[in-house]
């Protein structure tokens, strides 16, 4: 394990002097997510697929330049434990908003006084700060998923709801992502359904293409 862990902070080095965006730097990083990918948290929950998805994309992000969080420092730590405390912390925030949306726990929201004496809900999952400039493995994502081709990603949609469909909730859940709480706001559908139809139709799309381009 030590062993792996070293190589691992090799190829970490090696990637990250490489400028951001070279086929060099991409290679690297698709190299340690393949390697990294069997030794990853895993449970059974419906929302663990996604919380993966995040946390490849945190990597990639983060792991040189720290765009969205903290640059990745060795001597705090493995690869692993630094992309397994990451993962976490999301299945977590799934796991928060499951249960506030069905109502079994109550709502985990802060409450906080606003001048006026007034009280204002605050939801702490929400308040991400957004990417000034996305790495080239959510360009190609990006690109992929608004070309849609064939046409797959925007048949396939919510009964009875195309607007609801696999383009529009892919593009609206890359980083910086749109909440699950937001998207059923806007769509005026429960949390539960538009994060299951993802799970179900949206995330092995996503996945297949991610492994054609050799990203996974």
């Amino acid at each position: 394990m030590v062993q792996f862990d070293e190589q691992l902070r090799y190829l970490v080095s090696e990637a990250c002097e490489h400028p951001s965006g070279s086929p060099q730097r991409q290679k690297l990083l698709t190299q340690i997510i393949r390697l990294s990918a069997s030794r990853l948290w895993r449970e059974s929950t419906p929302y663990y697929q996604d919380a993966l998805q995040q946390t490849w994309l945190y990597f990639c992000r983060n792991v040189c330049e720290g765009l969205t969080g903290q640059t990745y420092d060795p001597t705090y730590g493995s690869v692993i434990t630094w992309l397994n405390a990451y993962l976490k912390r999301r299945l977590q925030d799934f796991y928060i908003n499951q249960n506030r949306e069905q109502a079994i726990t109550v709502p985990l929201w802060i409450r906080q006084s606003t001048s006026g004496g007034t009280s204002e809900t605050i939801d702490p999952v929400d308040n991400l700060p957004a990417t000034p400039q996305p790495p080239p493995i959510l360009e190609d994502l990006e690109i992929w998923a608004k070309t849609d081709s064939e046409g797959e990603l925007c048949s396939t949609y919510i009964k009875g709801r195309p607007d609801v469909n696999c383009q529009v909730l892919i593009l609206k859940r890359l980083p910086p992502e749109v909440s699950w709480k937001e998207l059923s706001e806007e769509f005026g559908l429960s949390i539960p359904t538009l994060s299951s139809f993802y799970q179900r139709q949206c995330l092995p799309r996503l996945r297949k293409f991610a492994e054609l381009q050799g990203l996974l």
